[in-house]
């Protein structure tokens, strides 16, 4: 079973807007380690790892049902940030677009009656409810620290551990 080309197109358009997640989290995580914070580098760095995971999958997905895959081509990610709350800030807008995407992803299988495609896309609509709690929750940290960005990474390596779950 192959999912239509209008389908298909989608995925692998996602599966770039992943990359560019995954290069843009890299990029937050070299500003963050320049800023002298290791641990949130650190949650950056895994955040960019899992982005990866993501468009693997959708990658695994398209060749599975049979492709082809189309890889889109990213712009440079952004780079130097103001602040750390300016920071997360992006990560969570990000993290809520891509909510939105995800969402357009579901309705376009249900759309082109694609089971498979809808099914599959359950596991990224649950995921992002949780990138975007996860953002969020940070972003009010950052907030509530200020200057004080210790308590921000101590509470990365309290909620957060590089061993555990992001």
């Amino acid at each position: 079973m192959t999912p239509d080309d209008a389908v298909r197109m989608a995925l692998c358009t996602q599966m770039g807007r992943e990359f560019a997640a995954h290069f843009q989290y890299l990029a937050m995580s070299a500003w963050l380690e320049d800023e002298g914070l290791p641990e949130l580098s650190g949650f950056f760095g895994r955040q960019a790892a899992e982005e990866h995971g993501h468009a693997m999958k959708i990658f695994r997905y398209v060749l599975d049902t049979g492709g082809p895959v189309a890889i889109p081509g990213q712009d440079a990610p952004v780079a130097s940030f103001e602040s750390v709350e300016a920071l997360v800030a992006a990560a969570l807008a990000q993290e809520e677009q891509v909510t939105r995407w995800i969402d357009e992803l579901v309705h376009l299988a249900r759309e082109h009656r694609d089971p498979a495609t809808e099914a599959f896309l359950q596991w990224y609509v649950t995921e992002q409810v949780e990138e975007v709690a996860t953002m969020t929750e940070l972003l009010q940290v950052v907030r509530r620290a200020g200057e004080s960005l210790l308590f921000v990474e101590d509470y990365v390596v309290r909620r957060h551990p590089a061993g555990g779950e992001a």
